[in-house]
């Protein structure tokens, strides 16, 4: 049993970046830009899909509910669009850039859980097409984002 949960710490290690010296351990992908307040955007052109972080579902814990917005929704950078409620707590979805309603992953409705297992993939949020995608320019990248959750945790 000790020599499964050894390797699999291994194999873990290689998937996440992390900061073991102070306890941080989180998927911070490079092509992502993050918010301040857990949530990642990907941009493809004029387009941008949603979620919320690795680092934001693993203190979340299990998500038993995902609050999605109606299409055509106008969402402002900042501001909530939507809620994940999970075991522990419900917590607001704030949009990292500002943009119309586009697509909702619908398939939350059926398995929120994909919040906690495949967040930056099967558990995207929304898409939506960019009003400004200059507003880009004020989210972190992933390096920042890294040494922004490894402050957080040291302060917690």
């Amino acid at each position: 049993m000790a020599a499964r949960f050894l390797w699999a710490s291994r194999v873990a290690s290689h998937l996440r970046i992390s900061g073991a010296q102070r306890g941080f351990s989180s998927v911070v992908l490079k092509d992502l830009k993050y918010a301040e307040s857990h949530e990642w955007v990907k941009i493809n052109g004029n387009k941008a899909t949603f979620g919320i972080t690795d680092h934001a579902q693993d203190h979340l814990g299990d998500v038993v509910y995902v609050e999605l917005p109606d299409l055509g929704l106008s969402v402002s950078q900042d501001e909530t669009f939507g809620a994940v409620e999970s075991v522990k707590a419900t917590s607001d979805i704030n949009s990292p850039i500002s943009g119309t309603v586009v697509e909702v992953n619908e398939v939350l409705t059926e398995s929120p859980g994909l919040v906690n297992t495949s967040p930056h993939e099967e558990g995207w949020i929304i898409k939506v097409e960019l009003s400004d995608a200059c507003e880009a320019q004020k989210l972190m990248d992933s390096d920042k984002y890294s040494k922004f959750c490894q402050e957080d945790y040291a302060k917690h």
